[in-house]
This record gives structure tokens, C-alpha cells and sequence, in this order.
């Protein structure tokens, strides 16, 4: 766009300069004209020969004049000027030099702008210096700015026209260009909701090694966090193992020894649990495309956490549209939703309830139990790994721990506040596929 600006300039100057050095000429050609038609006259005023004069000096006002100066006659006009004179603005000085051209300009009868040329000449053969003459020989500008003016016009539209066609030009060959990318842009977001695994479909050659080299990489990052959860799984199997031969021998052996054996069994069972919670959710944030359906999760869980605890009639009212996708792998899911759940169900006099939505691009799951409740200060204590309220209540005090490391893990939130069923109502917010 500058380039168009910039050449727009010079363009216009160009014409402008063109057109008056063309004004020049004429007006130089008819100053010549003027001055062969010119005889002197015995009493010091100069005659012409009609035949080498232009005719618009016998029209009033045409838009050309002449006048000529002498010493001893004053001035003669041309009939266009009727009874004005012309008042140059640069006139040739008595010093100047006979024959020389002077420019200038003046003001016209109709108040119009003159391009003036003067010219001192010397009409006698012995160029006598008494018999000099200013010859001076004015045109109207009118014409050559009008046209000035025409071409500029035509040249701001001709270049805006350009202007907005390269500029369309461009947008077009930048949407065509990006294309391909606008597609692996929309495949990469598919990956990451969940939809695809991979980036598929047709790309242009010079898309294709992009392509490959990021399902390449979508690859290994599954391969590098399939074989880290293995590791872990494969620590916690083999931590396990003497666990349970200690927690045996233990209860084979009665005594203080064998009772702190077991609580420190007990201890490490949990942290165990705990970590390999952790590092499992820790492994899935790697993992493009994780998709899961709260509603199935949230029904599959009701429906065996109300299981152990059908002995006391314990009523689990779940509700899930199912169009709702939280964005991680289902394992963590049931992780943090079973441990709300079934840390509901344990307080609850009769009534567990179990809610999800969307709210500003997020996932909130609520669950709301009719027990007993906790104050404040026990809400804050309930969040401390391990601790636990009420020893009678089976439980080893880290499900809300975990649900809490899990959540924080994907970015979420976990509070607990007081319920509208008189219990605790748990709020967990989680990302969401929109």
C-alpha cells in the first residue's frame, strides 16, 4: 500500500510537470509569434502583423494575453484584456539581459491564476537601448489544473481499485494458503476433545511431514506415560506383596510389637494408595484426547456405592445430562466422584444427592448428603491427608485428600460447604469438553 501511495505521488507530479512544460511551450511559441509581428513605430510604440499573432489575443477575456512595454509609450494590451493590465509578479529588471525569459505569475481581468512569461527585446537593428520593449505574454492556469484535478481523480480511483484488489488478492491467497493448517488446527482440537486419537485426512505435500511428525509425537507421549503407569503400578504390586506377609505375620504374633507393626502396614497400605492415585492422574494430564462421559460414570458408581451400603437404605438420587464430557481419563473420574460418594453415603442418615452442569466452560459436580454436617473449622480439618473425624466410621482419611491432589492436578477446584439437606455438599470443578 505504500509502494501505491508513493507511486501515486510521483505519477500526479509527473502529469502536473508534463502538462505544464507543455502550457510553457505554448505560451513560448506564441511569445515568439508576438515578437516577429512586432515593428517599431516612428513615435516610440510598436506595430504587429495580425497574421503571426494566436486569434484568442482578439478575443476578450479568451484566457490569453499579451502587453508590451516601453519607455517612451507606456503599454500596449491585446484586446482579450479589454481594459485590464497584466501585474506580474517576476518581471525582467533593466539589468537583465536582452532576449532572456523570465516565469512568473499574475492575477487575470476574471481573477484567474496567469502563467506569465517577459522577455526584453531590442526591435531595432542597431540595438539601440532606448528602443527596448518588455514583451509580456500571459496564459490562463484554469485549464491545465482542471486537468490536473481530472487526472488525479482518475488516479485515486484507478489505485484504490488496485488497492482493494491486491488487497483482496491477499486475504485470498492467505485463506488458501493457511488452509491446510485451518485442518490440522481443527484435527489437533479434535484430538485434544476427545474425538480422534489421531490427525487424520489428506494434507499437501508441504503439510504432510508436519502432520506425521505430530502424530509421531502424539504417539510417543502415550507410549512414554503408558510405560510410566506401568512402572508405578508395578512399585505399588511389588510394595504390596511384603505389606501383606508383614500384616499377616503381625496378626499371627499378639503383642504391642505386632500391634505397631500393623498400624505402620496400615500407614503405608494408604500413602501407597495415595501416591499411586497421583502419579496415575499425573500420567493422564500428558495424555491428548481423554474424553469421558460423566452421566455413565455417575451411574455406574451409584449404582454399586449404593450396593455396600444397601443394609442401611441409603437412597443415591444421581442426575447427569448425558452431553456433558469431563476432559480426562475415566480412572480419575471414578476416583474423585467414588470417594464424594461413598464419603456421602457414610454420613447420611437416608439421602445422598449427586449433581453435574456446565457453568462457565467447567464441570461442577455437587455432592450433597442429609447427615449430620460438619462447622467450619471441621470442614478445614476434614481436608488434611489422613485426618479423620470420627474413628467409628470406616475409612483409611484419604479419599477426600485424593480427591482433592487430583483435582488440583487438572487445574479444578474442590471445596466443601454446608448443604441445603442439612449434611456437607461437596463441590468439585473439573475441565470440561465444550
Amino acid at each position: 500500500m505504500l509502494g501505491l501511495f508513493v507511486g501515486g505521488a510521483v505519477l500526479s507530479n509527473a502529469f502536473r510537470l508534463a502538462a505544464q512544460n507543455s502550457f510553457d511551450a505554448a505560451l513560448q511559441a506564441d511569445m515568439d509569434g508576438l515578437i516577429a509581428a512586432a515593428e517599431p513605430d516612428p513615435g516610440g510604440g510598436v506595430m504587429l502583423a495580425d497574421r503571426f499573432l494566436n486569434h484568442n489575443f482578439d478575443r476578450v477575456y479568451s484566457g490569453l494575453y499579451y502587453q508590451i512595454r516601453s519607455g517612451k509609450s507606456g503599454g500596449q494590451i491585446s484586446r482579450s484584456l479589454f481594459d485590464k493590465e497584466i501585474d506580474p509578479v517576476n518581471e525582467p529588471a533593466s539589468s537583465a539581459s536582452k532576449g532572456a525569459l523570465t516565469w512568473g505569475s499574475a492575477q487575470g481581468p476574471e481573477n484567474q491564476r496567469l502563467r506569465v512569461l517577459s522577455r526584453r527585446v531590442d526591435l531595432t537593428p542597431d540595438m539601440r537601448s532606448d528602443a527596448d520593449y518588455t514583451f509580456l505574454v500571459g496564459g490562463d492556469m484554469s485549464a491545465v489544473d482542471r486537468q490536473t484535478r481530472e487526472f488525479n481523480t482518475t488516479l485515486f480511483w484507478s489505485f484504490l481499485l488496485l488497492g482493494l484488489g491486491l488487497i483482496a488478492a491477499i486475504l485470498l491467497q492467505v485463506k488458501v494458503g493457511l488452509a491446510p493448517l485451518r485442518k490440522v488446527s481443527r484435527s489437533l482440537a479434535k484430538i485434544r476433545d476427545g474425538e480422534a486419537r489421531r490427525l487424520e485426512g489428506n494434507f499437501p505435500t508441504e503439510i504432510a511431514p508436519l502432520a506425521g511428525e505430530l502424530n509421531s509425537l502424539i504417539q510417543h507421549g502415550e507410549e512414554v506415560v503408558g510405560r510410566a503407569r506401568t512402572h508405578v503400578s508395578n512399585l505399588a504390586h511389588f510394595l504390596k506383596t511384603p505389606l501383606s506377609v508383614l500384616a499377616a505375620e503381625a496378626d499371627a504374633q499378639p503383642g504391642p510389637l505386632a500391634d505397631m507393626v500393623k498400624r505402620q502396614v496400615f500407614s503405608m497400605r494408604r500413602q501407597v494408595d495415595h501416591y499411586l492415585s497421583r502419579a496415575r492422574a499425573a500420567g493422564s494430564l500428558d495424555v491428548l484426547g481423554n474424553r469421558t462421559q460423566v452421566s455413565a460414570v455417575m451411574d455406574d458408581l451409584s449404582r454399586v456405592i449404593a450396593r455396600i451400603h444397601v443394609a442401611r437404605g441409603i437412597v443415591i438420587d444421581a442426575e447427569c445430562s448425558d452431553d456433558i464430557y469431563f476432559r480426562g481419563e475415566r480412572q480419575d473420574l471414578e476416583e474423585m466422584l467414588g470417594n464424594l460418594i461413598d464419603n456421602g453415603c457414610k454420613w447420611a442418615r437416608g439421602r445422598v444427592r449427586v449433581r453435574c452442569e456446565k457453568s462457565a466452560g467447567r464441570l461442577v459436580l455437587t455432592v450433597e448428603d442429609d447427615g449430620p454436617g460438619l462447622s467450619a473449622e471441621q470442614r478445614a480439618q476434614v481436608g488434611s491427608r489422613g485426618e479423620r473425624l470420627d474413628e467409628s466410621v470406616p475409612g483409611s482419611g484419604l479419599g477426600l485428600a485424593i480427591v482433592r491432589d487430583i483435582s488440583k492436578l487438572y487445574g479444578g477446584f474442590f471445596a466443601l460447604d454446608q448443604g441445603s439437606l442439612g449434611g456437607v455438599l461437596a463441590r468439585l470443578e473439573l475441565p470440561a469438553i465444550l
